[in-house]
């Protein structure tokens, strides 16, 4: 019999730490698993599962008013914003039941209170009681960072935005990346007057700028503003509960709604790492090797709280390779190369592999290829915005590095093409392709 209570003990209950869960105790594993909030984490409770919904919803403003041009007697509609939010929430109690589920008939014990490292192989529960494990597995994810500023207190973060009681009538939206662009898409096209405030110079840094620079000129387009260079002095609350946003630069902004999306950080903080000596870096991100394993040898950490990608397949893909590698006797690493990322904003964008400018510093000679064009749904709606498709090559073997576009559906198109890119398939390989027509998608196999 084994001296300890469990063989593994998971703090998180999110897609990597349920993943793990499942995946061990199908290696024959006794697992417990502890979440202090609801099973499914940040993507499937808060992030961006409820996020999409919400972008699908939002789709609709310009699809009721597009019907007309394609024949539709469409009256006039107005958005249901408690409707739209109750069914959102609806559906994340439906998935948290399954993943609770997958955990008990995965025979997974769970804890449904907050757990603490106390020991390399004790956690503590917040009830009180200690439980020992051969090992410890943290993946706790992320978490939103508030700024520091006087007022700040009257902002939310992505956390609280599936809840609001009503729609804001105005919006400012602190950050650049992809929660603030989706979020000022999506309260945009529910009517939202909306505000980014950057207190850089460019928005969604890390994607190709040729494609980020056609969202900053669509949603530009589209009504959103934005104002750059300008960081935040303080929020005033006035007795209406109106807000008025003073920045560094500029005449203050008068909005109902401010919300944070100026980057997450990994939530290792108050769970006990320190009392075992684990490692952290300067933002605290759980220090692990490629076997997820941190300096203490009976401590693992995956997902969002080790910082390496912070995104939902990863944390699930590092789950898996952990468990594998421990408990089933196949050691796995996870491939951190040519990751798919899309923001899902007004609309989205998608990429995989190396931007223009990343493959010129990395290989010198490139070959860039483009398709800039406009979709057809968007010829007969009467609508000018368009598409862009870019692809970016090694000159001297043809090979695809580097895949971008903007333009509808542009995340469902990119999973089959990041296929090849992944592959090492070259330009030819993509002519030689018989296009398939009508359809967007064929601008990849036509780009000159």
């Amino acid at each position: 019999m084994s001296a300890f209570d469990f063989d593994l003990f998971v703090i998180g209950a999110g897609s990597g730490g349920v993943r793990a869960s499942r995946v061990a105790a199908g290696h024959g594993a006794r697992v417990a698993v502890a979440e202090e909030y609801r099973v499914g984490g940040t993507c499937v409770i808060r992030g961006c599962v409820p996020k999409k919904m919400l972008v699908y919803g939002a789709h609709f403003a310009e699809d009721l008013h597009d019907a007309r041009r394609f024949g539709w007697d469409v009256p006039h509609c107005a958005l249901d914003w408690a409707a739209l939010r109750d069914t959102v929430l609806a559906e994340v109690d439906r998935l948290n039941g399954l993943y609770q589920q997958t955990l008990d008939n995965n025979k997974v014990t769970t804890f449904h209170e907050r757990a603490t490292v106390t020991g390399p192989q004790e956690v503590t529960l917040a009830s009180g009681r200690k439980v020992s494990a051969e090992r410890i597995l943290v993946a706790t994810g992320a978490w939103p960072m508030v700024p520091e500023f006087e007022g700040a207190e009257h902002g939310i973060t992505s956390n609280e935005v599936f809840h609001l009681d009503a729609l804001p009538k105005r919006v400012v939206i602190a950050g650049g990346g992809y929660i603030a662009n989706e979020f000022a898409g999506i309260f945009n096209e529910f009517g939202s007057t909306v505000t980014i405030v950057n207190r850089s110079d460019q928005i969604l840094r890390g994607y190709d700028e040729q494609i980020r620079d056609r969202l900053l000129q669509i949603s530009m387009t589209k009504g959103i503003q934005f104002r750059f260079n300008a960081p935040f002095q303080r929020i005033d609350k006035t007795e209406s509960g109106a807000l008025t946003v003073h920045l560094g630069s500029g005449d203050p902004i008068e909005c109902d709604l401010v919300l944070y999306a100026i980057g997450r950080k990994p939530k290792s903080f108050d769970i006990g790492l320190e009392t075992v000596g684990v490692e952290v870096d300067a933002i605290g991100a759980i220090k692990v090797d490629e076997q997820n394993r941190t300096n203490v040898a009976s401590v693992y950490a995956v997902g969002d709280v080790t910082n390496r990608v912070q995104l939902t397949p990863v944390a699930i893909r590092e789950g898996q390779a952990f468990a594998d590698t421990v408990f089933g006797n196949t050691p796995r690493t996870v491939d951190y190369s040519c990751i798919p990322s899309a923001v899902f904003s007004h609309p989205p964008m998608a990429g995989v592999g190396l931007t223009e400018s990343q493959a010129r510093n990395a290989l010198g000679t490139i070959k860039v290829y483009t398709s800039d064009f406009r979709p057809m749904k968007n010829v007969l709606a009467g609508r000018n915005e368009r598409g862009l498709y870019k692809m970016i090559c090694d000159a001297t073997t043809d090979k695809v590095v580097g895949l971008h576009m903007i333009g509808p559906d542009a995340p469902e198109i990119l999973q089959a093409a990041a296929i090849a890119v992944k592959a090492g398939l070259t330009k030819q390989d993509f002519d030689d392709t018989v296009a398939l027509h009508p359809s967007m998608a064929e601008e990849l196999v036509l780009m000159k």
